[in-house]
């Protein structure tokens, strides 16, 4: 199978697309720009949802939905927002179709014009903070913290699975505040949980940072996030949480009953991930065999593979791996014993190996009268033999071997791969030969930043929280600055 997958050395775009394909994460859709997400696929997402759908509900939070359709005069009540999110949008104008009279199968039925267009949601702001004018009336409704789970539409005309698609799946956290302080503060505290969940259960290792002005979220007062280094040395945007100040509560009148019974608008923040974490994944950790996934949000942590030459030997194995099955689910692990007898094992090993498999046990008849098993780590290529006494226990803890190493092999790789630049020269050099964060200083302007990303394709990530202060002189004009940025080429 691995032959089947480019190398990351001769084509890094393909090898991603090779992955996500072959690895039974995806499928391309008949409508431009979609995709099919596939159980497996699913099944990965379906892990890193229950997880983060536990943290927020651990800080407060609770589920609504909100519709997928947004009247087009909702969007034009925050002048950023629109701006911002435009030329995505896609607009519903009709309600109906009908059969062509001429013969040339449906067609948009004329009579069934909308008196007010739709826009399918790219986000949720509007709607919501339309709904919360009616939920909210006094500082004892505050603060309202509210997620959603759902689907999302952006316009996408460069399009690549899982990382940029026009459809994708995500959640969105929309909460309103009686303070500025209290918004900041959850906004902060809802970096703080993503940054969590991706070092904790993805082993990916993020900066924590805000957002230039010219990168900052639209209608937002200040954008936090957290940016991810891939394997080409590229970066990727893996969460942002927003201080929406008060510009949404205007825009809808959204406004409370303080305690001395003053009316004052409400503060707003607004925070997401999506699908796009599980590319995040891929592009991390995997390598020229296939994907390499992390225990701890893996779908299938361990697979048992028997190996026998007659019935006789199978019905021995078969009995042995059910005690084993039992024994690692009641430590909670998550166990597929594959006896299917359409594939031979070392096809299975390849299949297991490509879909990133944590652990993979092979078990025989020798191997029982032996009280041993032989098993191989997914991320190391490591082979060992255990002892079928207690194996649990051992599969419990090389899962979070696992895990660990996982993550150092990551961070070892994004920390070598933040650069410090003092000269545009040398900053252009270090893009195009070794990639990763550049530090430099930047002079604060939007033009320079402007200058920068149109010649280099570099963008700033991120100013990282707690950033050092130090003077120095922006790489490009040369001006005062009192700090170095992030700055990299990203997906």
């Amino acid at each position: 199978m691995s032959k089947e997958i480019t190398a990351r050395s001769e084509d890094y775009a393909q090898w991603y697309n090779d992955l996500v394909l072959k690895g039974g994460l995806a499928d391309y859709s008949p409508v431009r720009g979609c995709m099919v997400i596939k159980p497996y696929g699913f099944a990965l997402w379906e892990g890193m949802r229950d997880v983060l759908d536990r943290m927020f509900k651990d800080t407060g939070h609770q589920n609504a939905y909100f519709p997928l359709f947004i009247p087009k005069s909702f969007l034009s009540r925050e002048a950023d927002h629109v701006e911002g999110f435009a030329k995505e949008c896609a607009v519903v104008t009709h309600y109906r179709l009908k059969n062509d009279p001429d013969g040339g199968g449906v067609v948009v039925d004329p009579e069934a014009k909308l008196e007010e267009e739709l826009i399918i949601r790219p986000t949720s702001e509007t709607i919501i903070w339309n709904t919360y004018k009616d939920w909210i009336r006094s500082y004892r409704d505050l603060p309202l913290l509210i997620n959603q789970w759902a689907n999302v539409v952006r316009w996408e005309m460069r399009t690549r699975l899982f990382l940029r698609t026009a459809e994708f799946l995500w959640q969105e956290g929309h909460t309103a505040h009686a303070t500025a302080e209290e918004a900041v503060e959850e906004a902060r505290r809802m970096l703080e949980v993503y940054a969590d969940f991706a070092e904790n259960y993805m082993a990916l290792p993020v900066i924590k940072g805000v957002k230039s002005p010219a990168e900052r979220f639209a209608g937002a007062v200040d954008t936090y996030c957290i940016e991810a280094l891939m394997q080409d040395g590229k970066a990727l945007q893996a969460g942002t949480s927003h201080f929406l100040g008060q510009n949404f509560a205007k825009a809808f009148d959204v406004q409370f009953s303080n305690k001395e019974n003053q009316l004052e608008y409400v503060w707003a923040t607004s925070w997401g991930v999506s699908t796009r974490l599980v590319g995040a994944l891929v592009m991390a950790h995997s390598d020229d065999d296939g994907l390499v996934l992390p225990p701890r949000i893996a779908p299938l942590q361990v697979v048992i593979v028997p190996i026998y030459k007659n019935e006789e030997q199978k019905a021995l194995i078969n009995e042995k791996a059910a005690a084993i099955v039992q024994e690692l689910k009641r430590a909670g692990i998550t166990v597929k014993y594959d006896d299917s007898d359409n594939a031979r094992p070392g096809w299975k090993f390849a299949e297991y190996e490509m879909k990133g498999v944590p652990v993979r046990i092979a078990i025989g008849a020798r191997d029982i009268e032996n009280n041993v098993a032989e098993v191989a780590r997914r991320d190391t290529r490591e082979k060992m033999s255990l002892s079928l006494d207690g194996l649990a226990a051992r599969i419990k803890d090389l899962l979070e071997e696992i895990q660990q190493h996982i993550y150092n092999k990551a961070k070892a790789y994004r920390d070598a791969h933040i650069t410090p630049a003092d000269t545009f020269e040398e900053f252009e050099k270090l893009l195009d030969e070794k990639g990763g964060f550049i530090a430099a200083h930047w002079d604060g302007t939007a033009e320079t930043e402007a200058q920068i990303k149109e010649r280099t394709k570099a963008t700033i990530r991120c100013i990282p929280l707690n950033n050092p202060q130090e003077a120095g002189a922006c790489i490009l004009t040369g001006k005062p600055s009192t700090q170095r940025v992030l700055f990299a080429r990203a997906y």
